[in-house]
């Protein structure tokens, strides 16, 4: 008999969690709407940034209203702006291409 025609079966189920895992897996949505909460009032601290500081950064007075508007109170207005922030990098790109 060769060695190919012998399996062996071997029981690989899913552990159990440990304690850690589970707590950590518990708190998850806690801590996410946590960041979004810390990051709501982080953008609405840039309401006090001026307009030039604001396009240094990529983005317009409209882009932080969007954002709170586009965004309910459990969801992270940060990727918004985040995308915003991109876009008009890519657009600033493109116009420096075609001149």
């Amino acid at each position: 008999m060769r060695m190919t025609d012998r399996t062996i079966e071997l029981d690989c189920g899913k552990l159990t969690p440990t304690f850690p895992q589970r707590l950590a897996a518990g708190l998850a949505p806690l801590t996410s709407l946590f960041r979004g909460f810390r990051n709501r009032m982080d953008i609405n601290a840039l309401h006090d940034l001026s307009d030039a500081q604001l396009r240094d950064i990529g983005l317009s007075r409209a882009d932080l209203t969007s954002a709170f508007l586009a965004s309910t109170f459990f969801e992270d207005p940060s990727e918004h702006l985040t995308r915003s922030a991109r876009n008009r990098w890519r657009l600033s790109l493109f116009r420096s291409y075609e001149e």
